[in-house]
């Protein structure tokens, strides 16, 4: 039913888009919570050209950068200064539910936004500098059983954040003990983070496939591993999983969006239907085959239950490694 209306909706957008009671005119804003470079300026700026091309907006979509406090302030800018703008969307990822379920918001919680859709699935890396010592995962984690405080990660995501947890994730699922104490330092976005770990400052990258793409394909830095159940397809199918070298490690990391709260019930129809026809076209299709995405989009009801759960469970995970009291 869901796929069938779907495709029905891409078939006819011309049609159904000028019909509906209400459609963005002029400019949209994406917000994507850090500066350029990375994950949630990759999901703004790649999904706002494909709705462009698709003719779901008669303006265009301006991707703004509002970096800090791990999506903190963008997600306050979104409660507190623009709660019923129509024309907003902003960039969300499990990043996003991480720093919620940290508590990391003051004041703020999931219920606070419209979840409005996810455009795919990105899964976590493990990736080391093209001359790193490190050839394997397996490596890597002996050094951190040897002695935590010797391999140094680097992510874009705040201390505590998804980036950091998928090195605690990885480390604990390897056997190794003081998970506190394995450094992690944090950037403003996946790009800055690289070029530290490309530069020799810090030893591993930790994020996601899409970040790494242009990193890769330059010869800067060699992906010890994807956290993924199995490999990825195409260009990534020769990246090992964790799994595969005895480290039973996953990392997804969902892609999408949120609204503000009090956007009106047709906007929040709109954006709602926009990101179901972005994700079911070819053009999006072909931007997630490049970039490493998986498929993952719940319908609207299914998904803001998802964003909800997952709060709860990287809550209960971060208590259970000590970043939660």
């Amino acid at each position: 039913m869901f796929i069938k209306r779907t495709l029905s909706f891409v078939a006819a957008t011309a049609v159904s888009m000028s019909a509906m009671a209400w459609q963005p005119s002029g400019k949209v804003e994406c917000i994507a919570p850090s500066d350029p470079g990375g994950g949630w300026d990759f999901t703004c700026r790649s999904a706002g050209n494909v709705m462009q091309e698709l003719g779901l907006i008669d303006g265009s979509v301006q991707t703004v950068n509002m970096a800090g406090a791990g999506g903190g302030v963008a997600y306050a800018h979104t409660v507190s200064k623009r709660a019923d703008d129509s024309k907003l969307l902003v960039a969300a990822s499990t990043a996003t539910t991480t720093r919620l379920a940290q508590k990391q918001f003051p004041g703020m919680d999931a219920g606070m936004v419209n979840w409005v859709g996810a455009l795919g699935a990105d899964y976590g890396i493990i990736a080391v500098s093209s001359n790193s010592e490190y050839q394997n995962l397996n490596q890597l984690m002996d050094a951190i059983k040897a002695n935590p405080k010797s391999v140094k990660f680097a992510g874009g995501s705040a201390r505590g954040g998804w980036d950091h947890l998928k090195v605690l994730i990885t480390a604990k699922a390897a056997g190794a003990g003081n998970l506190p104490k394995i450094p992690y330092l944090s950037y403003n976005n996946g790009g800055e983070a690289m070029t530290q770990v490309v530069g020799g400052q810090v030893t591993a990258f930790t994020g996601d496939i899409s970040e790494v793409t242009g990193f890769m394909d330059s010869g800067d830095l060699r992906v010890l591993a994807v956290l993924a159940e199995e490999r990825l397809p195409g260009r990534f199918s020769d990246i090992p999983t964790a799994r595969e070298q005895g480290v039973d490690a996953l990392g997804p990391n969902w892609r999408g969006f949120y609204m503000p709260k009090d956007a009106s019930p047709e906007a929040k129809q709109y954006w709602t239907e926009a990101v179901d026809t972005l994700y079911a076209s070819a053009e999006w299709k072909k931007v997630m085959k490049s970039n490493g995405l998986i498929p993952f989009h719940p319908s609207a009801g299914e998904f803001d239950a998802f964003v909800r759960n997952q709060v709860q469970d990287i809550e209960n995970l971060s208590r259970e490694i000590g970043l939660l009291k």
